[in-house]
């Protein structure tokens, strides 16, 4: 009887915890196709790009494709050693032939106290003249309407800060099974009508995609200000929104899509970076991710095991108690597979990746942990090929 009691908790317990964490990604902004507004201001399209030749073509390009009539873009090739200096330059050269619209930037040697990408948008910033400015990572790769419906819809919204959840392009088996829960878990921490409403705190900002007023940007103190902070884009959502300005985040997946990670290491190193740093000053989220980590961890271990302990149950004997058993672990196991396989949908992958996710949530957690282990032990991260101690 005490099984059956506990199993039965266990099932309530289940599907409310499912409920609440994949009703959190409520994005109710979409950015829509929309044609170029009259009387366009300038938007100065800055890139960073370390170490970028395997996107940074398509992404420029995509960039000099846009319908939106007045920009200029200023790519940032961040003291690279690979081959994307060469890849600019071509660039530059055929986009002579037409608009000199293109500017490359060949960024100085990082100073003491800097991250990488802060430094580099921040030269950028500094040679760019739009009245918006608009930085978009190199593994980003905007649809052709991306400038006119985010102007658009950032005007439409009031927004000093806008900023869009891109398409995720997942190719490999390990990014369809890491990456949807990664962004569920991103969901819940952040919840996008908390972000945008102005009377709540909660700041988030996709450093992908993130158009801010020129003046705005000047006001806040820009990059110089969240100079040594790895996940910029979280730090200056919150500059923004914390000095009375408007911050917007929105459903953007029509106007750009991104490739964040290839493989099961560069999503490791990538994550390891972004979670537990994007954390750290919130001591409640922080805590709340850390328990996150540690219920994952069981979830992945416990419920694969649910079933065959009432089936172990029935065969010593306990009747229809076990079969209740293993009937409310299978009920809880639909549940989970059925909520994860509409995301996978939502997500343009294939729904039979549901059933990896008590991998993917191991993973994840081990993430979460590794993350955070970190940066308390003094050993710091690593990222394109720059370590630092937080």
């Amino acid at each position: 009887m005490a099984y059956s009691i506990a199993s039965t908790i266990f099932l309530l317990a289940g599907i409310v915890i499912i409920y609440w964490i994949h009703n959190q990604y409520k994005l109710d902004i979409v950015v829509e196709p929309a044609p170029p507004p009259q009387n366009a201001p300038l938007i100065s399209v800055c890139i960073p790009a370390r170490n970028e030749e395997r996107n940074i073509g398509a992404c420029v390009e995509a960039v000099l494709a846009q319908t939106y009539p007045n920009f200029e873009i200023l790519v940032v090739d961040d003291r690279s050693t690979d081959a994307t200096p060469e890849i600019l330059e071509n660039l530059k050269k055929v986009e002579n032939l037409h608009k000199d619209r293109l500017q490359i930037i060949h960024g100085s040697n990082l100073p003491s106290g800097w991250a990488g990408k802060p430094h580099a948008l921040y030269q950028a910033a500094a040679a760019a003249h739009g009245e918006w400015l608009c930085f978009v990572d190199a593994d980003t790769f905007l649809a052709p309407e991306a400038l006119s419906s985010c102007h658009v819809k950032a005007v439409e919204t009031e927004a000093d800060l806008f900023t869009i959840m891109t398409h995720q392009v997942m190719g490999t088996f390990w990014e369809k099974t890491v990456l949807p829960l990664v962004m569920t878990a991103l969901s819940v921490g952040f919840s996008p009508r908390k972000v945008n409403d102005p009377q709540r705190r909660d700041a988030i900002a996709n450093g992908q995609f993130i158009l801010i007023r020129r003046s705005v940007y000047d006001e806040i103190g820009g990059h110089e200000r969240i100079k040594e902070r790895i996940v910029e884009d979280k730090a200056i959502s919150e500059l923004v929104k914390w000095n009375g300005h408007r911050l917007i985040v929105a459903d953007g997946r029509q106007a750009a899509r991104t490739r964040m990670y290839t493989s099961l290491p560069q999503m490791w190193e990538g994550w390891t970076k972004n979670i537990y740093l994007g954390l750290r000053d919130q001591p409640a989220l922080l805590l709340l991710g850390a328990l996150g980590a540690f219920l994952l961890v069981l979830a992945a271990l416990f419920l694969p095991l649910w079933p065959l302990f009432g089936f172990f149950r029935y065969l010593q004997g306990a009747g229809w108690m076990a079969l209740a058993i293993v009937f409310e672990a299978l009920l809880l196991w639909g549940v989970l597979i059925y909520v994860r396989a509409v995301v996978a949908h939502s997500m343009g992958i294939s729904r039979w990746f549901a059933l990896t996710t008590p991998l993917g949530a191991g993973i994840f957690a081990a993430m979460m942990l590794t993350s955070a282990w970190k940066v308390l032990s003094g050993q710091g991260v690593t990222w394109r090929g720059r370590k630092y101690n937080p």
